[in-house]
């Protein structure tokens, strides 16, 4: 697999863990269409856009939109955002590639009423990373 390709399994992997499945939060890869109309859900794609150290590195940032219900006000919206930087937020993974990925700070950027569905309110949380392939 080539750096992109594991870049994208090693994110994934945060939340395909136990722990994270326990949580209950649907999580879905960047155009996934198959979401039921009101339903809580995360989107996640990392967005790779700098150099590394190496040919098999790179830095970029994770995106993840988080829908939940319209019309609850903004509390579940915080909710998720301070779960995820449980998950995420100064944290190192790593998985059988034996590469690094290592996420920043975060931010939370409220979106409002989703443009395509009217029952949901978006916001989007944004962490920076690196990611150390091997060589």
């Amino acid at each position: 697999m080539g750096r992109y390709e594991n870049l994208q399994t090693e994110v994934f992997s945060v939340f395909a863990s136990t722990a994270w499945v326990a949580e209950t939060i649907k999580t879905y890869p960047e155009n996934y269409l198959a979401v039921t109309p009101g339903e809580e859900f995360l989107k996640v794609y990392p967005i790779p856009s700098g150099q590394g150290i190496n040919f098999n590195s790179t830095s970029g940032l994770l995106i993840i939109d988080i829908f939940v219900s319209a019309g609850a006000g903004p509390s579940r919206v915080n909710q998720l955002a301070d779960k995820l930087d449980l998950y995420l937020a100064g944290k190192s993974i790593s998985t059988a590639t034996a590469a690094v990925c290592q996420f920043q700070d975060s931010s939370l950027k409220i979106v409002g009423t989703d443009k395509d569905n009217s029952s949901l309110y978006r916001a989007t949380y944004t962490i920076p990373f690196n990611y150390f392939g091997v060589q």
